[in-house]
């Protein structure tokens, strides 16, 4: 019989000889035939043989190094379950985002509540969209005593188109993000852009409307009858706006009012090195999309109003930054373009007109349309995101307020790098 000797990593009373503290093995080897004659090894069943990958045979293992391979193999499978989670939760994500269809789908379907105001009978001729377009120099403002642009410069001038009935969504702006006034030392000042009421009692909204403006001073008004299809005649009212009140203001933003912004977001957005302070237009691009020939449809454009099958690159109207230079050639040069309702495609035309395109922000997920359910961790990185009404919105910056006084991280993922690094900063 041949022998061979191995050492084990732990002690047996019954071994042959102790080497350094650990159990020396005999292990018999016999000789054995098999069906084709040839010599095989096989092992006595009477033999133990003990092969832990943590030791190596002869050498000396003593607990503190034993204790360090085992630290080292916990940061390891740490390491690599962040790692883990982390592409999880990439994986997952990405499947909460709508396409670039789908969000834009929603966000026109978003209100079906279209006030249609009545072609004048002197005009049998129009189509009810020819009468409702229109340049903005056709209209004058009503109402405008804000001291906005007056008493001072603006850093940035949040602009909120809304309906004069819709005083629930300036309330629910006015507690959240359009209460914010000093962000990273820039005055951020925030106004309601209004229509004249297309429904309802006009006399008594008008009223509501006046009284409203006497507590809060952040009303402007215009004399367009303020409608779904109406929307380009009162964009381009808030860049006439804009061009003749506010023209040392650095930067503008129209934001619809169901809109979630986190100005803090966009004030660092805008001071971020290399982003223009001319000729700057920014938000949630659009490319190539396909002009709708339906007449049935809500954003049917006849060809006479727009020939081309795509629209020129544009950003989605829910809510757009632009330098303030940009508000006074807007004005001017459509009065060159045929007007149509879709007002942000509408925009794109002025850009294009002018030799000019909308930029992408730098980074192109600050600027979201919808995702299927709302998460604090996302909130807090980006800038613009559709709501579903006043009250969610209200809801989300209570929530968003809430995390930013805790002095404790929270249990997501948002905060599991700070965790991570704490475990092995203990390890260590």
């Amino acid at each position: 019989m041949a022998c061979k000797k191995r050492i084990t990593g732990e002690t047996r009373h019954g071994g042959d000889a102790l080497c350094n503290g650990g159990a020396v093995e005999t292990v018999y080897i016999r000789e054995a035939k098999g069906d084709a004659g040839d010599g095989v090894g096989e092992v006595s069943t009477d033999a133990e043989l003990c092969l832990s990958p943590m030791f190596s045979e002869g050498v000396e293992i003593d607990s503190q190094q034993k204790k360090a391979r085992l630290k080292d193999s916990f940061k390891l499978l740490l390491l690599l379950g962040v790692i883990t989670i982390a592409l999880i939760y990439v994986v997952s994500a990405s499947g909460l985002e709508l396409s670039d269809y789908e969000a834009y789908k929603r966000y026109f379907n978003r209100d079906r509540s279209i006030h249609w105001a009545p072609v004048p009978q002197h005009s049998p001729n129009l189509t009810i969209i020819q009468y409702h377009v229109a340049f903005p120099r056709n209209y004058h403002f009503i109402l405008d005593d804000t001291e906005v642009c007056r008493s001072n410069t603006p850093y940035l001038v949040l602009v909120v188109p809304v309906a004069p009935s819709n005083r629930k969504a300036r309330d629910a702006i006015r507690q959240t993000w359009g209460n914010e006034t000093l962000v990273q030392g820039e005055l951020i000042q925030t106004v309601f852009l209004l229509g004249l009421p297309s429904k309802g009692n006009i006399t008594e909204q008008q009223e509501h409307v006046r009284k409203e403006n006497l507590q809060y001073h952040d009303l402007i008004q215009s004399d367009f009858v303020d409608s779904y299809i109406n929307l380009t005649i009162k964009t381009m009212v808030i860049m006439d706006w804009l061009a003749t009140r506010c023209p040392k203001a650095s930067y503008a933003m129209k934001i619809d009012s169901d809109m979630f912004l986190n100005v803090e977001n966009l004030v660092t957005m805008l001071k971020t090195p290399g982003v223009p302070k001319k000729e700057y237009l920014t938000g949630m691009l659009m490319w190539n999309r396909p002009v709708i020939r339906h007449p049935s449809s809500k954003w049917y454009v006849p060809e006479e109003m727009y020939p081309d099958p795509l629209y020129p690159t544009y950003t989605l109207g829910m809510g757009y930054v632009f330098s303030i230079d940009l508000t006074r050639r807007f004005v001017e040069v459509s009065k060159l373009i045929k007007p149509f309702n879709i007002e942000d495609a509408y925009i794109g035309m002025c850009m294009k007109r002018l030799g000019l395109q909308p930029t992408q922000p730098p980074n192109p997920n600050h600027f979201r349309a919808y995702l299927n359910k709302y998460d604090r961790c996302t909130f807090s990185k980006i800038i613009t995101y559709i709501l579903g009404s006043s009250e969610q919105l209200v809801a989300v910056e209570t929530d968003r307020q809430t995390d930013l006084v805790q002095s404790d991280f929270q249990d997501d993922y948002c905060h599991l790098t700070i965790k991570t690094t704490m475990i092995l900063r203990w390890l260590n």
